[in-house]
């Protein structure tokens, strides 16, 4: 007895996103880390056995991308998120220890929470993406930042303007490097896997560049307010700006990120993560795409599995 075997006139028939097959997602989650022939041969899933060797080495990778852009003399463009965050401190600290400054980089944040105008937060608002780039890493890295003018956020006037600045910065040579997390529902920033079905084609769905004011599905504002809130759900909007996979489907390297874990073995992200790497691309489960890209998928161990029953 378990979900497949019970789901029928429940209240969580039709409550997943119809292009889901949750018997595949199921039988991904025996798979462990071993390579499907889908990936990209220059993408690499990395074990992390803690949070603190995770936050390291994905920070490692941030900064180590910002140093290369800057020894080849060309800029850098990154779209960045707000989850995972840990791996900004180090990320500053490399790039102190370092003495790499900033100035070749141009940051695109991949999300802020909005109204259903496509209103955001104020930048002072503990809660808004603005104000926690700014405490995590733009402002520690102090001399070496990121200039003011080169870093964009995604608000209803700003995102917009994301696709035509890429582009600009991609024909003067700028390599484009995506960070991500994996969200509950596997979204990549907060392009969720419902919106699969406004699109006619997977082609239709690979151009689309953002969305202004996008429903949430209702797991993504429990796990945020999981993960961002203290579990006071009521404090979480219920729409975001975002870009779309007409803006994260072009990077040239991606660097990834997966430690969704709660302690006492409890976790929110295994399944996400399992199916990200063994579902195949697939336009109803955003994720599913990202191996098909160059780079490199830090997870903590114990997200890979065995996911098995275990009382907590």
């Amino acid at each position: 007895m378990d979900f497949l075997s019970t789901v029928k006139g429940s209240l969580l028939e039709g409550f997943y996103p119809k292009g889901w097959d949750m018997a595949k997602i199921d039988a991904c989650c025996d798979k462990g880390v071993a390579r499907e022939a889908f990936w990209n041969k220059d993408f690499n899933p990395i074990e992390c056995d803690n949070i603190n060797d995770f936050d390291t080495l994905m920070g490692h990778e941030i900064a180590l991308q910002i140093k290369l852009a800057k020894d080849e003399g060309r800029k850098l463009a990154m779209i960045l998120p707000v989850g995972p965050m840990g791996m900004y401190k180090w990320a500053v600290y490399f790039l102190t220890a370092w003495k790499v400054d900033c100035k070749h980089v141009y940051t695109f944040n991949m999300d802020e929470w909005s109204d259903g105008e496509g209103n955001t937060l104020s930048s002072d608002n503990p809660a808004s993406f603005e104000y926690s780039m700014k405490q995590a890493f733009f402002d520690k890295l102090g001399e070496l930042t990121v200039p003011e003018s080169q870093r964009n956020f995604a608000t209803k006037d700003n995102l917009p303007t994301y696709p035509g600045k890429i582009a600009a910065l991609k024909a003067e040579g700028a390599k484009l490097v995506l960070v991500f997390g994996i969200g509950r529902m596997c979204h990549i920033a907060f392009w969720e896997p419902q919106f699969a079905e406004d699109y006619a084609s997977v082609e239709e769905w690979k151009a689309a560049p953002y969305r202004i004011g996008a429903k949430l599905h209702p797991l993504t504002i429990e796990q945020n307010a999981l993960t961002s809130f203290k579990s006071r759900t009521t404090l979480v909007p219920c729409r975001a700006n975002t870009i779309g996979p007409g803006l994260f489907l072009q990077a040239d390297y991606i660097i990834g990120g997966a430690d969704g874990t709660l302690g006492r073995g409890m976790g929110w992200q295994g399944m996400s993560f399992l199916t990200t790497l063994h579902y195949g691309p697939d336009m109803n489960i955003t994720s599913t795409f990202m191996p098909t890209l160059p780079g490199k998928l830090f997870y903590l161990k114990e997200l890979a599995g065995p996911l098995v029953a275990e009382c907590n």
